[in-house]
């Protein structure tokens, strides 16, 4: 994130070299699968492609959809390697192959832009209002790379991103049917929980890195503290807000989610990713709730 020298953590080789050895740990393609953060963009592909099913559209839809969600997925991972390759070279991070050399981080730059290129007309092909906010939502991603990431406004993308998806992929049913407002409060909410998840393990890498996030803020216990909270309002949300009474699968949900919000963060000293594992957790029981109650509007 600074303007210096891309250099390896023995400060002798440029970020875009590949070091010796390069091609044993797989080479160039295989860094650059490893560089789009395969794991949340599978996530967030599987959790869209999972809606446009639930919300009763066809197969060509719904692969539509997925397709968008995903070439967006992997160009905002790819981004976020590319821009942060000086940083994680300094900082000897390991599994991430434009700091290292694996992949050049021009490439990683050519593969973001190419996806981001794709992306725009797969988007707009779901409807225009679908795709626009389909389309802010990435804008809202790549702007958490470049600039918001180490701000006071790191949750900001992460929200506008997640509440973002169910209305997308409701405005995508024909007809255009506007979303139910607690699908996007859920989603807003899951938002917020999975950038303080995502953040937690490394705060203390990223303040010494310079990075002045939400979460780094807070600290690692005013991070644990609050993760919870967006966790069980997000599955709240989706148990109250439909009209009439909590029915008994608004319940279970909530006693699971508790349980799982709470587990994470208690179990994170112990395991580096208890709070993330939470996080998903909790965001499969609210998607089973959420596909029970429906993306639109009846």
């Amino acid at each position: 994130m600074d303007a210096t020298e891309r250099v390896s953590p023995a400060g002798s080789v440029p970020v875009d070299a590949a070091p010796a050895g390069a091609g044993r740990r797989g080479g160039w393609a295989l860094g650059l699968a490893l560089a789009c953060h395969p794991g949340p963009a599978l996530a967030v592909t599987a959790l869209a492609c999972a809606l446009a099913l639930g919300s009763g559209l066809g197969g060509s839809r719904s692969a539509l959809i997925t397709a968008a969600v995903l070439t967006g997925q992997l160009s905002v991972g790819w981004c976020n390697d590319a821009y942060d390759a000086r940083r994680d070279a300094r900082a000897g991070r390991r599994g991430k192959p434009a700091a290292d050399g694996t992949v050049a981080a021009g490439a990683v730059w050519a593969a973001a832009t190419v996806a981001l290129a794709v992306c725009v007309p797969l988007s707009l092909a779901c409807g225009v209002l679908a795709g626009t906010v389909h389309l802010a939502a990435v804008a809202a991603a790549w702007l958490y790379n470049l600039r918001l990431k180490a701000t006071a406004l790191s949750w900001l993308p992460y929200v506008a991103g997640f509440g973002a998806l169910p209305a997308a992929v409701a405005l995508s049913v024909p007809g255009g049917p506007a979303p139910r407002w607690w699908t996007v409060a859920a989603g807003a909410l899951l938002g917020f929980a999975a950038h303080l998840a995502d953040t937690l393990p490394d705060i203390a890498e990223d303040r010494a890195a310079g990075i002045r996030g939400l979460p780094h803020r807070l600290g690692d216990r005013g991070t644990r503290l609050l993760l919870p909270l967006p966790l069980l309002g997000a599955t709240a949300v989706l148990a109250f807000g439909p009209p009439g009474p909590v029915d008994a699968g608004g319940a279970a949900a909530l006693a699971l989610a508790g349980s799982a919000a709470l587990a994470g963060p208690a179990l994170g000293r112990r395991w580096r990713k208890a709070a993330l594992a939470g996080a998903v957790a909790v965001a499969a029981v609210d998607l089973a709730l959420l596909l029970v109650r429906g993306v639109t509007a009846g």
